[in-house]
């Protein structure tokens, strides 16, 4: 019960300290307004000390005493607004993050960025109850700081609440804040497993004018790959060699392999993640042989052609499937 009233309290306290809803424009300018100070462990026990101290002096009349506690106390206070400065005036702008499958890791890149003639020492920049990412940044500079944010399900991944902190220089202070970047990840259906070969059928299997995997010209051989197909394998070679490994011929010119990835193509039992994960994983394969490949799901009609530009327009057809558009 103390553990969930203390929970909703800091969610409570993390909406207010966000000034504006999220996400934030960029850049977000950490104002002296948003940024929080509290004593540490180990400033309670500093403070804790310096009242000893002069309790001790004042009983006992020690001019020294009081000396000291007015210097310690002194410089408590200078660490606070040093902890404070440290964070002060930060600009914070929103990275990049590159489209990972779902079951990986999404890496948020967020870009620090000091504006004054002094250096910002020892900040800590986390997501939730992650490891801390530890960064400086030096007098009129940039940094970036990279967040691993776990990918579970295909579709948009929206960076959540980020925290900035630093206890610099001494450790008694703690500062602190809260931003959310426009910052999003796109994250791809998991490839299946297992699946299916691919679909080839007589119109699957037409030339294209593309160069590099055709049948006019020998342009060498590869390692044989599962969507290969059985005619380009170099099979007087792999007798030559009797337990060699099964070689590929690559060709230059016309009649290279074309596949259409069809969704109507796929079991009916499956469910439609299921579809997703067959159809990234057949796009993987007939990008790894060269074959130009075209898909074809509700929604969205993607011409052949391969590449890595094709590839990641079909990947993200999948991601947003079935809310996609060309």
């Amino acid at each position: 019960m103390l553990a969930t009233l203390r929970h909703r309290i800091n969610e409570a306290f993390m909406r207010w300290a966000v000034p504006v809803k999220p996400p934030e424009p960029s850049p977000i300018v950490l104002t002296q307004r948003r940024v929080y100070v509290l004593p540490t462990p180990a400033g309670l026990s500093y403070g804790t000390a310096l009242i000893v101290i002069l309790l001790g002096a004042m009983n006992y009349n020690l001019s020294l005493g009081h000396a000291l506690v007015f210097l310690l106390a002194g410089l408590g206070v200078v660490t606070i607004l040093h902890t404070f400065r440290n964070l002060a005036l930060l600009e914070i702008s929103p990275g990049r993050c590159d489209p990972v499958f779902a079951g990986g890791t999404a890496q948020f890149a967020l870009v620090l960025e000091n504006r004054r003639g002094d250096g910002r020492t020892s900040l800590r920049v986390y997501i939730g109850d992650g490891d801390p990412i530890e960064v400086d940044v030096g007098p009129q500079a940039s940094t970036i700081a990279l967040l691993p944010v776990p990918a579970v399900r295909r579709g948009w991944l929206r960076v959540p609440r980020i925290t900035i902190e630093t206890t610099w220089p001494l450790g008694l202070v703690r500062a602190w804040s809260y931003v959310v970047p426009d910052l999003n990840c796109l994250v791809y259906p998991a490839p299946a497993a297992k699946a299916p070969p691919l679909p080839w059928s007589g119109d699957s299997a037409r030339g294209t004018s593309r160069d590099g995997r055709g049948a006019d010209d020998f342009a060498g051989m590869r390692d044989h790959q599962p969507a290969d197909s059985p005619r380009h394998v170099a099979w007087k070679t792999v007798a030559r060699q009797h337990e060699g490994p099964l070689l590929t011929k690559l060709f230059s010119g016309a009649a290279a392999h074309q596949v259409w990835l069809d969704w109507d193509a796929l079991p009916e039992s499956g469910d439609a993640e299921g579809r997703l994960a067959i159809l990234a994983r057949w796009m993987l394969e007939a990008e790894a042989a060269g074959h130009s490949w075209g898909l074809s799901i509700p929604g969205l009609r993607l011409a052949p052609d391969n590449g890595a530009s094709h590839l990641a327009a079909g990947l993200r057809a999948l991601a947003l499937f079935p809310h996609v558009t060309r």
